[in-house]
């Protein structure tokens, strides 16, 4: 705890300038051995901690395993879906992975157009974390329609039957939508990948090493025309990303909003839903960011300055959640609607109050102590109220599934959902896989995008000065210093 009030006192001493971006005397050959150390550990070096973190996310994965394989050889009888309630933790954890996946988009493309350069830092693990998290958002569209080897309908694929999917179906539009994204998601990142991979491969000792990172690297030698290129590429890759920001999470609320069942049927879920992909997406990304720089030594790197700029979007964008949540309830009695009313009415105070107050404390309630500079910036309670902010927007999509599917319009057919062991299995074993390749990540690349950072660092503007814009110009000799 003495390091950590050290650290902020460092970062605030004159309150008229901004905290630098990289602390410390660095130059571009530290920042270089800081980030790339991580990645050239010997295998049978790896720290202890490592394995333990991997043998137990494995482990969870495993689990994943079973519980679909258990649930493929059963049915969806092992899951406490029952005739109201056809949709339970499966479309709740889809919808809950695709927003985790919403902030690495958002640091990635959209602050790098507008030239935010505190993004630098943060980028390249959000990226890898929008990868892994619609992974595991995936799968739950795969098996939760029961027959699972008739899953290929879903694409427009010629069959003998001349069977076509129902191009009118939200279900389906999300199919081209998450596809999309995680085609451009997987680029974007790869195609940052590529000047840092290039770096591991020279700096390699071990003959596989520089084969497989040589392979990965696709040639890049650090040239002028590479850079050029280079730059280019990721921006005609951050313009094609900008608007799926908006779009993928729209079309997910449109699962929603476009039924007629009261609570689902408004208007306000697709800016609504970004809002919350945003949200959730950055409480993951502070979540994953306290960890890995403590374990990792990148505390001069990833600074006290990212991690409160990151707490600032977390505070703006629940507070947006917040003002959605109390417009459903406006929008509601405005309607005069009665069914609109029992609905949101029966969420507060009906059979599952207890988990619309955990959402509304969770989501409302703990972003508000961001606005408090000293919980904004104290390392420990931004990593508490990042895991409630997690456990809130989980309980969000609950909500909107279950409350209104077990009681609609008839009264006869209401029921209560309880999900069996097999469904908190299956949520569980999906954290698992995350973890599992988060941690490989950070184990075999670099997680920190290490010619981006030295683009931003005071030496490395040098003659030319005008930031983002010149870094082609600028990342050649870093390079080459750092090598």
């Amino acid at each position: 705890m003495a390091s950590i009030v050290g650290e902020v006192d460092n970062t605030m001493q004159d309150p008229r300038r901004r905290a630098p971006l990289v602390t410390g005397q660095h130059d571009a050959a530290s920042i270089t051995r800081s980030v790339a150390s991580i990645a050239e550990i010997p295998v049978d070096q790896t720290p202890l901690g490592w394995y333990v973190g991997f043998g137990i996310s494995a482990t969870i994965t495993a689990i994943l395993g079973f519980a679909v394989f258990w649930l493929l050889f059963n049915g969806v009888g092992v899951w406490g879906v029952n005739n109201p309630a056809g949709w339970g933790f499966a479309i709740i954890n889809f919808v809950f992975w695709v927003g985790i996946g919403h902030a690495g988009t958002l640091i990635s493309a959209i602050l790098f157009l507008f030239r935010q350069h505190w993004r630098t830092a943060i980028n390249r693990f959000a990226e890898a974390m929008t990868i892994f998290a619609v992974i595991c958002a995936g799968l739950f569209p795969g098996i939760h329609i029961g027959r699972v080897w008739l899953a290929f309908y879903l694409f427009p694929i010629p069959n003998q039957m001349a069977m076509w999917p129902n191009f009118r179906s939200p279900l389906l539009w999300d199919v081209f939508a998450v596809g999309t994204y995680f085609t451009v998601s997987l680029l974007f990142w790869y195609v940052g990948l590529i000047p840092d991979l290039a770096t591991l491969r020279d700096r390699a000792t071990n003959k596989w090493r520089k084969l497989i990172y040589g392979a990965l690297a696709m040639g890049w030698t650090g040239s002028m025309r590479h850079w050029h290129r280079y730059e280019r590429a990721y921006l005609i890759l951050a313009a094609l990303a900008t608007p799926l920001v908006l779009s993928v999470h729209s079309v997910v609320s449109f699962d929603f909003a476009i039924a007629q069942l009261p609570g689902w049927h408004t208007t306000i879920f697709p800016p609504y839903f970004v809002a919350g992909a945003i949200f959730s997406g950055f409480g993951m990304v502070v979540t994953l960011a306290v960890p890995a720089r403590q374990w990792c030594g990148l505390k001069h790197i990833i600074t006290l300055r990212h991690l409160e700029n990151m707490n600032k979007v977390i505070l703006a964008t629940g507070s947006m959640v917040g003002y959605a949540y109390a417009m459903e309830f406006f929008i509601a009695w405005y309607s005069g609607n009665s069914y609109e009313q029992f609905a949101f009415i029966n969420r507060a105070m009906g059979p599952y109050a207890w988990a619309y107050w955990t959402m509304v404390s969770c989501n409302v309630i703990s972003p508000q102590l961001f606005w408090f500079k000293a919980i904004r910036t104290s390392v420990p309670a931004m990593f508490i109220v990042s895991i409630f902010v997690n456990i809130g927007m989980w309980f969000e999509r609950f909500v909107i599934v279950i409350t209104s599917l077990t009681q609609d319009f008839l009264p006869s057919s209401w029921d209560y959902y309880t999900p069996t062991a097999f469904d908190w299995l299956t949520l569980l074993g999906s954290f698992g896989l995350f973890f599992t390749l988060f941690l490989l990540f950070c184990r075999f690349l670099p997680m920190v995008a290490i010619a981006e950072v030295k683009a931003i660092m005071p030496g490395a503007h040098g003659a030319h000065g005008h930031g983002h814009g010149d870094e082609h110009a600028e990342h050649a000799p870093a390079m080459e210093a750092a090598r």
